[in-house]
């Protein structure tokens, strides 16, 4: 067969006598497939070689960016033969099982998945690249965890629930902490907990959740902001896994009755990675969040986060001042630290002495002086925030104002001739205000030390490998609050979802700003105690765009979508 299509390729032009007989040679001598040679050598063109595979053998070539088999289908095809043969299943009807092939010539294959799911192979043409993606991307969890699984011992493969729930009671703990840490260290525990951590950074994942359940373990990757479950680990493990990341941690084993942090520094691949550990106690044993800090990935140039011209511009002012405090507000998850590590990094210059005081320290930066909260010791925000002042640095960050002293002793140092940025949780800039004076700070201080406040969040953007213009939904644009007429010709984009963003539409995420200045008027609000309403508003007639008005910008640049502002915006 490969025979008929070397000749046919020669016949049609697109190779020469002495090209075919140097990959027939090859062919002997590695034992590798005819085609897998030609694109190796760059003889043919993938898309070349496709086309006339089709013509040769009638038969359809499909795009797997724009397939998703379901799951009951992939399972027809265990994944060490999908691996073993270059295929994957991708549709059942009646006796026919549709398998993407790159060489359908492969009668031995053919006639072995037949055996194997009891049906008529019926071969559609597929290019050897995205056979390889669509194979990692369907089989690889699965792969692993059969290759775990084969490595686990009778004895753990017998252990029952029972067995593990009795583990959990707290008693006898010589000989459970014995027990626990000998299934730990297990090599199956090992390579499972490593897949799942090399896994999660291969696909860009910011935290790793995994929870017990009184019949499973879920697990799942928050990926762009969003959790996505993973493929499920033996459920006999389950103690095995949590005891093992413990270790990993540092962390009490015998302890499982509080909650405990600790923290991983791994190598995966040629990164060095953090993991923030967090451990609670649940109803059916230790839940686990890990979260990933790839210091590879961090973003330290304001200009690429997504702030509008006009913003940024009154950004990059604010943070030249040579003292008063910035406070950047927004929930967990939203970019905080990205946005002040990137000032920082700005501001970073060998004139200037920059001192941090944060719970945890995220990412080091070079030549800057981070310092770690430990409350346990009396090493708190407040009294790391004083010592600081006799060390006469230029700019402080603080990294959370979460009480009244830290606030007034921040507040203070910005007064005093420090620049002082800090973070708190509000759900916009004019609130923030408010908020101040809430936990007790006084009005005058407020008015005389801010200089800007900026809200943030996230959003996903939309994957540039398959964005596509499509017609606005009025019924959705009305949900949203979008007025009409606001998206010219009424156009907007969307991902159609492709291999590259994992059929999900959206790749990478962007953020959108509030920025507001403290302008005099502002000022004088403050001292008169004005509502966050009236701020607000003045706000927006001295140019404040909103987290919403930010967010429609980025849907007509076509950045982002209507489902991400009305996820992360409020329309009023």
């Amino acid at each position: 067969m490969e025979e008929k299509l070397g000749a046919y390729l020669v016949k049609n032009g697109l190779l020469t006598e002495d090209q075919l007989r140097d990959a027939v040679k090859e062919k002997k001598n590695t034992g590798q497939r005819l085609i897998s040679i030609l694109n190796g050598r760059n003889y043919v063109t993938e898309s070349k070689l496709l086309a006339q595979l089709s013509n040769l053998y009638r038969m359809e070539v499909v795009d797997l960016d724009y397939i998703i088999p379901d799951e009951k289908v992939l399972e027809r095809i265990p994944a060490e033969k999908a691996y073993h043969y270059e295929v994957l299943p991708i549709d059942i009807k009646g006796r026919y099982l549709t398998v993407a092939m790159v060489d359908p010539t492969d009668i031995n294959a053919i006639e072995d998945l037949r055996f194997i799911t009891g049906k008529e192979i019926n071969p559609v043409l597929v290019s050897e690249s995205s056979i390889r993606e669509a194979l990692d991307r369907y089989y690889k969890m699965e792969k692993g965890l059969a290759e775990v699984k084969s490595e686990m011992t009778p004895v753990t493969k017998e252990l029952d629930v029972e067995d593990l729930e009795l583990l959990e009671t707290g008693f006898e703990d010589d000989v459970e902490e014995t027990k626990l840490r000998a299934d730990a260290e297990g090599g199956p525990v090992i390579r499972l907990v490593n897949f799942y951590i090399a896994d999660a950074v291969h696909k860009g994942a910011s935290d790793i959740h995994i929870e017990p359940y009184e019949k499973q373990v879920r697990v799942r990757f928050r990926i762009d902001g969003v959790l996505r479950e993973q493929q499920f680990p033996p459920f006999n493990l389950k103690a095995g896994i949590t005891t093992r990341l413990k270790l990993m941690a540092k962390m009490d084993i015998a302890e499982r009755r509080l909650c405990q942090d600790g923290r991983i520094n791994i190598l995966v691949g040629s990164k060095m990675i953090d993991l923030r550990v967090s451990v609670i106690p649940t109803l059916y044993g230790e839940k686990v969040v890990m979260r990933i800090l790839d210091r590879s990935s961090l973003m330290l140039d304001l200009t690429k986060l997504g702030f509008g011209e006009v913003s940024l511009k009154k950004y990059l002012g604010a943070i030249e001042h040579p003292y008063g405090i910035i406070l950047i507000t927004g929930p967990t998850g939203s970019g905080k630290t990205t946005t002040l590590y990137s000032t920082l990094a700005r501001l970073n210059n060998p004139d200037r002495q920059i001192m941090t005081i944060e719970d945890p320290v995220e990412y080091n930066l070079h030549g800057i002086n981070q310092i770690q909260v430990h409350e346990e010791i009396g090493l708190t925000f407040s009294n790391a925030l004083r010592a600081f002042l006799r060390q006469a640095p230029n700019i402080i960050l603080v990294g959370e104002i979460r009480d009244s002293e830290t606030a007034e002793i921040a507040i203070r140092a910005a007064l005093t001739g420090h620049l002082v940025f800090s973070t708190i949780h509000t759900n916009d800039a004019p609130t923030t205000i408010n908020r101040l004076v809430d936990i007790g700070v006084a009005p005058y201080l407020v008015s005389s030390a801010l200089v800007l406040i900026q809200a943030q969040r996230l959003v996903r953007r939309i994957c540039s490998k398959c964005r596509e213009e499509i017609e606005a939904d009025p019924k959705l644009l009305e949900e949203a609050g979008v007025a009409k007429g606001t998206f010219p010709n009424n156009k907007i984009f969307k991902g159609k979802g492709c291999t590259n963003c994992n059929q999900t539409g959206y790749k990478g995420r962007i953020g959108l700003y509030e920025v507001m200045p403290i302008s005099p008027d502002i000022r004088a609000m403050i001292l008169k105690g004005s509502s966050s309403d009236e701020i607000a508003e003045q706000a927006e007639k001295e140019g404040m765009l909103t987290l919403r008005d930010d967010g429609i910008e980025k849907v007509k640049e076509g950045v982002t979508t209507i489902e991400e502002l009305m996820r992360e915006t409020v329309s009023f």
